[in-house]
């Protein structure tokens, strides 16, 4: 029996500010079409079987178009496999805060589909000797996560985080509430575990997996892309699994759209006319070009003064050849004189953070690792945003 996993679609992910002919984020449009073609391949595959592990939507309240497109998807697969079950799940991006706000995924249910969103639910199939154990976004303690002893298959579907397996780099925001550890999955003890958050493939065990999502929606892609990179991966996709073989293969499913990250340059002791000339080498030099790419050149060591300075008029020219041209310039670390006169770096804002945070006086039942990582993250957004904003205004100017 073959299944099909796919995960974090995030429909009604908006970018930039872009908008298509008919006035919908380009960003957006992206992803649809990423979700648009993943359905033709699964249509064209004929699984036994089809599970969505969560993270469907964007957000919450996503916007009419994403969810009339969404609709009309999961419609479009339900009557091309009328015979092949549907499961989701919700993730952390899915599921309302607040108890007055319902859940947009349980509109699926009117398809047939199996939406699980409040709590664990078990599912059976019988005419696959089939059982199928839903576990949506968790917010208080970790189920118990077995098996039905009574079934020839039995897949865990979760949307989670399983302990030590996300890179260091993801935003506090887009962790989950509850770190799953390995042992609690039981792996041995299951046919497949299809795994929903990492927005990058990714094996966790044997035969327990996290799909990925199916484009760049998260706030660092430029992350994710280096992953990808060093794993060997085509980029975004979803899994095929037989049940009964153990065969795996993912899927790639291709993108409106290329993410270029050009090679830094270091910028100390450049003026901005020679630094005007490094960035315009390093546009020309681009594989393909920047043309309709989301682009990020990062530029070390450079004064605010000399970001000033630089040839504005050009830089709007790429900005308006690529959908989005990130200019990441960032400033000199400061060095100072010791007391003893031996020359030092002056300690960061970040680390005197991680000083103060790793050595304060906590409540026991405080995570001080935690603290520390969610404080420092919090300076890491802040100062993204502080460069964003000057580099914009600059750029209006």
């Amino acid at each position: 029996m073959r299944l099909v996993h796919l995960a974090d679609l995030h429909l009604g992910f908006r970018q930039y500010h872009r908008l298509t002919p008919a006035g919908i984020n380009q960003r957006e449009t992206d992803v649809a079409d990423a979700f648009r073609r993943a359905i033709d391949r699964i249509i064209e595959l004929e699984p036994g079987i089809i599970v969505v592990a969560g993270d469907v939507f964007h957000s919450v309240r996503p916007m009419n178009p994403a969810i009339v497109s969404a609709f009309r998807e999961f419609q479009r697969l339900v009557q091309a496999l009328p015979r092949t079950p549907i499961v989701m799940v919700a993730g952390n991006h899915d599921q309302p805060r607040a108890t007055e706000t319902g859940c947009i995924l349980r509109l699926f249910s009117r398809l047939g589909i199996h939406v699980v969103v409040d709590a664990p639910e078990r599912l059976s199939f019988p005419e696959y000797e089939l059982s199928v154990l839903a576990v949506p976004e968790l917010a208080g303690r970790i189920p118990e996560l077995a098996p039905d002893p009574d079934a020839t298959h039995n897949v865990l579907v979760l949307h989670g985080e399983v302990a030590g397996v996300l890179p260091p780099q993801i935003a506090a925001s887009e962790r989950a509430a509850v770190e799953i550890p390995r042992e609690a999955l039981r792996a041995s003890e299951w046919s497949y575990i299809a795994l929903g958050h990492l927005h990058v493939h990714r094996q966790v065990a044997s035969n327990a997996y996290y799909s990925g999502s199916i484009e760049y929606t998260s706030s660092n892609p430029w992350g994710e892309l280096q992953e990808e990179h060093d794993a060997g991966l085509p980029g975004k996709g979803f899994i095929e699994r037989d049940l009964e073989s153990g065969s795996h293969i993912f899927h790639p499913v291709p993108s409106n759209r290329r993410l270029v990250d050009l090679a830094t340059i270091h910028a100390r002791g450049m003026t901005a006319a020679e630094l005007d000339t490094a960035i315009r080498e390093r546009i020309e030099a681009c594989d393909g070009g920047i043309d309709d790419s989301v682009v990020r050149l990062v530029v070390r060591d450079v004064p605010r003064h000399i970001v000033r300075e630089l040839d504005h008029r050009a830089l709007r020219d790429y900005k308006r050849r690529a959908l989005h041209l990130n200019l990441d310039a960032r400033r000199p670390e400061l060095i100072r004189e010791s007391a003893s006169g031996a020359p030092g770096r002056r300690a960061t804002l970040m680390e005197l953070v991680e000083s103060y945070l790793g050595r304060r006086v906590l409540d026991a039942d405080l995570d001080r690792a935690a603290l520390v990582q969610l404080g420092v993250q919090y300076l890491r957004d802040a100062d993204a945003a502080a460069d964003q904003a000057a580099a914009t205004a600059t750029a209006a100017g």
